[in-house]
């Protein structure tokens, strides 16, 4: 059997701005057996504290959530990025994380699949 990979766009274009909770929109992933998540920032990002992080989350529904256990730091500048493996994640998969006041940041997140 040929080896099968898919590209999921989950956000684009989107600006980030804190306070507050973010999240990617979610995918349906279940045929996969490995993910790499990537993270872009198309805009310079405005950190009050340092980068974010996003923390991976799961879920049997798509509307019900839970933590991971991984997570991916958000870019420093404009044209960064950043990446993450996810293994054993279940049926979906979306990225979620919190800004601090003043943060800012506009992203473009992908998910790459391989079943």
């Amino acid at each position: 059997m040929l080896p099968h990979s898919h590209l999921v766009v989950l956000t684009r274009n989107e600006t980030w701005t804190g306070p507050g909770e973010v999240a990617t929109e979610p995918h349906e992933c279940g045929w996969a057996r490995e993910a790499m998540v990537f993270v872009r920032a198309l805009k310079e990002p405005t950190w009050t504290r340092g980068a974010g992080r996003l923390r991976v989350q799961i879920s049997p529904d798509g509307m019900r959530w839970l933590d991971h256990g991984t997570e991916v730091a958000l870019p420093t500048n404009e044209g960064g990025m950043t990446a993450v493996p996810v293994e054993r994640f279940g049926g979906w998969l979306r990225l979620a994380g919190t800004l601090a006041q003043d943060d800012a940041i506009t992203v473009l997140v992908s998910i790459h699949l391989k079943a």
